[in-house]
């Protein structure tokens, strides 16, 4: 399974982005996907999953992120609104827990 995250960039607070994870490989493997961030300094953090049956979103992700999976297009996305400056890290896609994208920079300024 291959992952590439893209979407990131720089936006105000308050503002939105929706972050795309294209996916190749054997998709049929996978059960779960989801995107975790890293923030300077910090360790990687979970934000959201979902599976054929369900989304879970972390404490700070909930009511302002959305994570949904475009099974025609092979592609994960997140979308985040309501930004927050304590939302910039550089977020990552993962499938079955095991795969990872690159990672892709969110940089909100306050």
């Amino acid at each position: 399974v291959q992952l590439q995250a893209f979407g990131g960039g720089l936006v105000q607070a308050g503002g939105s982005l929706r972050l795309s994870c294209a996916t190749s490989g054997a998709l049929g493997s996978i059960w779960i996907m989801g995107w975790y961030r890293q923030a300077p300094g910090k360790q990687r953090e979970w934000v959201a999953s979902a599976s054929s049956r369900a989304t879970h979103y972390a404490d700070s992700a909930k009511g302002r992120f959305t994570i949904s999976r475009d099974s025609a297009n092979n592609t994960l996305y997140l979308q985040m609104n309501s930004l927050k400056p304590e939302d910039t890290a550089v977020y990552y896609c993962n499938a079955n827990l095991d795969y990872w994208g690159q990672g892709t920079l969110v940089t909100v300024s306050s």
